[in-house]
């Protein structure tokens, strides 16, 4: 299991160049938990991630790993605890499976200390884990997207991360694979206890997985809590502007979003019309 740390934001502020894109943002990551960003395109979703992480400075507030400051922390300090799968990363070139995923041991390397039994103990749980250590020797660039996925998945695995940030895990991968990788972290978050924290444009796929659910409207933090209370007919219209019913889903039993649109309403079809 893995060691239970707080990751929080207060009063957060970050954007690009002289635009903010996150205003004012007060956050808690339920330790041990899953927890889903939630909200319309452009709304903040991925900045608030990304300065969660480090990746980009507070124009104003703070984020902190157990009451500390991420910016003033030593890099491999930080990257021991927290971990991230950014949007879209690249692969070196040529670069086969096994030594991508071992570059998630990096920041367990000490200055001339040499590649242990421990490191390759930490790989092969990861391919294991993710159910791709038959692409050991592969060539990244040669596998699917979802494939690619898994491995990258892996990558932050073999990090033994207590805490694993990811933008957008499922983009690009079909619906089969996106199940596969949220099944995978759900699996994760169980077994190790890892605290995770994803940004998702599904917000049916969130409502299943998450435990908590942050959801957010125009860099500003609009409601938070367990699925059940958050995704509402309201809620759906404020954030995405959408006109929704929301019922129970008939597989998981959590919150199921049903659009409404003007070709469909609900009504029977008349006689001629086309599906």
């Amino acid at each position: 299991m893995t060691e239970t740390h707080l990751l929080e934001v207060r009063g957060l502020s970050a954007g690009y160049g002289g635009r903010a894109i996150v205003d004012g943002v007060d956050l808690l990551l339920p330790p041990g938990r899953i927890s889903v960003i939630v909200g319309a395109n452009a709304c903040g979703k991925s900045t608030l991630l990304r300065t969660m992480s480090r990746l980009l400075a507070p124009r104003d507030g703070s984020v902190l790993l157990d009451g500390h400051a991420i910016g003033t922390m030593p890099t491999k300090q930080l990257a021991q605890t927290l971990g991230l799968l950014p949007q879209q990363p690249i692969a070196p070139e040529g670069i086969v499976v096994a030594d991508l995923v071992g570059r998630g041991r990096h920041p367990h390397q000490r200055m001339f200390r040499s590649w242990s039994a421990a490191d390759d103990r930490a790989v092969a749980e990861a391919l294991d884990v993710t159910g791709i250590a038959e692409l050991a020797d592969r060539a990244v660039d040669e596998l699917s997207g979802g494939q690619r996925q898994r491995v990258w998945i892996a990558m932050a695995l073999a990090q033994h991360t207590d805490v694993l940030l990811l933008d957008e895990p499922t983009t690009f991968l079909d619906l089969a694979h996106q199940i596969d990788v949220l099944d995978l972290l759900a699996d994760l978050n169980r077994d190790r206890g890892t605290t995770i924290a994803m940004v998702l444009h599904d917000i049916n796929l969130a409502a299943r997985y998450a435990h908590h659910l942050f959801a957010m409207c125009d860099g500003r933090l609009l409601a938070h809590g367990a699925p059940r209370d958050v995704v509402t007919p309201e809620l759906i219209a404020d954030v995405f502007g959408l006109d929704a019913q929301v019922i129970d889903d008939p597989v998981s039993a959590t919150p199921l979003v049903i659009p409404r649109s003007r070709h469909h309403t609900g009504a029977p079809a008349r006689q001629g019309d086309t599906a």
